[in-house]
């Protein structure tokens, strides 16, 4: 079958089906009870965190579901105007459980204890304990009610808003190909965008510039929206710092359940392996018959040798791919695959309205995954499939557990993610027939080191710089492109032909509202799923029930924690995450002396 779309009729069957204004109107209902509901006893927390619970659950289930229509068809004004809707109600819902999330936050451990030794129909209110706990040792932090009441209505139409543009310019955005001999081409941008990604050099290389282009036409106004985000941000964290100052990292660590001793020892280890992944780069520049890598190539297809074809692939065959590797670990995972191509959780099919990028999401009243992207057919679209898949596949895991215990962070969600690509990847190469095939999934190894050991160590670098400038004033779209050349510079060195200036405005991560700095879980995510991955071989059968085990508690601890118990290390110190890049070391030596093998 041709890549599919989405089947939503598990949970509605169109943006006007009622069953979307009956969740919505309970929704309100219950959130009118707490009003009756006093914040100072143990009862009314309980009751409060019950209400929460099932309404965040039905509001949010809309919510994503008109977010994937909108994905879908970036032109949808109904589907935004939901998103809206339910973001205004999320809003209002965090506001009445603000005076009871303060209770908590801030009472004796005797009351906390009493409130999280009850229970409700969905279990034992410990289910929030960890939530809770890490929300207590933040307490310093947090403003009096009406403050955070105040902020929380202002996101809205704030923060939110900003997001909510740079969606619909890039989602609506046409750019123009130029190609040989004057032809002009018009496409979507997500179109454009997925060219990089696939075998056609002669369409590649004009679809990164008519993108830069389109970039520049739009760089004052994403400019502001960078601005805007950042500065919003830093006046909230100026006023949260009222008996300590809060750094600007400090909430996005919070949101990763990393310590910063923790980013630091990965950071410090990726900037000491630079020139490792820049030989990957380099022995990826050499196949293209260049000294250095292209911007445009550097997420491309692996070019053909010889008579050889680029590789191209259906979606069924990418399915088939990927159903085999995740077999190999344990048929449960196969019939996981199995069950979202059946039950149509998958859209893949490529749209001119459909926004850039790939996710997974979940329909929370249903515990249903999703999965969106752009299939083009080139390896690195498998890859992806394969990627989102193994998100979804972390959500099915822990479909029967309490959904507060559920809520993961960027930097532990990235290990199943990753995990998948590893899986698919090895699997590939143990059924490479010829150098050729082995090559083309090295090739994938080593396009992968570079786009997480230095492309990632690039956003990071930008944004914490800009965040340090972003204190003393706004910066203009020129300073916010110097500002990119010099970190990719001094990343990529003499690896790639170009910096790409204005990747601040093209990559959709900077201007996300709901969280900043959506880039070093990505590395993370690389090299901690690296270390979980060599323990497949060293536990044989009993590793996918550990897998699962992990997997489950990354909802209910800190990446430390995480590391610890499953893995026996200590994520602060540089071992484990140098042993992560040893093994990737091997992978690229692997690349570079096959290259030279076939290459001359």
């Amino acid at each position: 079958m041709s890549a599919p779309s989405w089947d939503f009729s598990f949970v509605y069957q169109s943006l006007q089906d009622p069953a979307i204004s009956h969740d919505l109107q309970l929704s309100q209902q219950h959130l009118a009870s707490f009003a009756n509901l006093p914040a100072d006893s143990v009862e009314s927390c309980q009751q409060a965190l019950t209400l929460h619970d099932n309404i965040h659950n039905l509001i949010l289930s809309v919510s994503n579901y008109a977010a994937c229509q909108s994905s879908i068809d970036a032109t949808n004004e109904q589907a935004k105007a939901l998103v809206i809707k339910t973001d205004v109600m999320l809003s209002a819902l965090t506001q009445a459980f603000s005076p009871f999330e303060s209770q908590l936050s801030t009472s004796d451990d005797v009351f906390f204890a009493a409130v999280m030794s009850g229970a409700d129909d969905s279990g034992s209110y410990d289910r929030h304990a960890f939530r809770l706990s890490r929300q207590r040792l933040n307490r310093v932090f947090r403003l009096s009610v009406p403050e955070e009441q105040l902020l929380s209505a202002m996101q809205v139409d704030g923060k939110n808003a900003w997001g909510r543009l740079y969606d619909a310019i890039t989602g609506t955005a046409k750019v123009t190909l130029k190609l040989e001999d004057g032809i002009e081409e018009k496409i979507g941008l997500s179109q454009a965008a997925s060219l990089l990604y696939g075998g056609d050099r002669y369409r590649r290389e004009p679809a990164w510039r008519a993108i830069h282009c389109a970039m520049e036409e739009q760089e004052i106004t994403f400019a502001a929206i960078l601005n805007a985000l950042a500065g919003n941000r830093l006046t909230e964290y100026q006023k949260r710092s009222h008996t300590q100052p809060l750094h600007f990292l400090a909430p996005a660590l919070e949101e990763s359940r990393v310590e910063r001793q923790t980013l630091n020892a990965m950071m410090n280890v990726a900037e000491q392996h630079k020139a490792l992944s820049r030989r990957a780069a380099k022995a990826m520049a050499k196949m293209f018959g260049t000294d250095k890598l292209a911007p445009w190539d550097e997420m491309a297809a692996m070019p053909p040798q010889g008579k050889a074809m680029v590789a191209n692939y259906s979606f069924n065959e990418a399915i088939a791919i990927i159903r085999r590797a995740f077999h190999s670990v344990n048929g449960e995972m196969a019939e996981f695959v199995d069950m979202m191509v059946e039950q149509r959780l998958i859209d893949a099919a490529p749209q001119p309205n459909k926004v850039m990028g790939a996710y997974c999401t979940k329909i929370p009243k249903t515990r249903t995954p999703l999965v969106f992207m752009s299939f083009g057919g080139s390896m690195s679209d498998v890859l992806t499939l394969a990627h989102e898949l193994g998100h979804a596949f972390h959500n099915w895991v822990m479909k029967d557990m309490p959904l507060a215990e559920t809520d993961y962070p960027m930097t532990l969600a990235e290990t199943a993610s990753i995990f998948a690509e590893n899986v698919v990847r090895d699997a590939l190469l143990e059924e490479a027939a010829n150098d050729q095939d082995k090559l083309l999934m090295l090739w994938e190894e080593a396009q992968t080191a570079v786009a997480l050991m230095l492309n990632i160590p690039v956003r990071f670098e930008f944004e914490r710089a800009f965040y340090e400038q972003r204190q003393q004033g706004e910066l203009t779209p020129m300073q916010l492109r110097n500002l990119m050349s010099e970190t990719w510079k001094n990343w990529y060195g003499d690896a790639i032909s170009e910096p790409n200036d204005l990747f601040w405005a093209s990559k959709l991560h900077f201007s996300i509202a709901e969280i900043s700095f959506y880039n070093y879980p990505y590395l993370f995510g690389y090299l901690f799923s690296t270390g979980v991955y060599a323990q497949r071989a060293e536990k044989g059968e009993a590793f996918y029930e550990d897998y699962k085990s992990l997997l489950k508690d990354t909802g209910r601890m800190s990446a430390e924690d995480v590391a610890t118990k499953h893995l026996g290390v200590n994520l602060g110190k540089v071992d484990f995450w140098a042993q992560s890049i040893a093994i990737t070391e091997k992978r690229i030596m692997a690349f570079e002396a096959l290259v030279n093998k076939l290459m001359h």
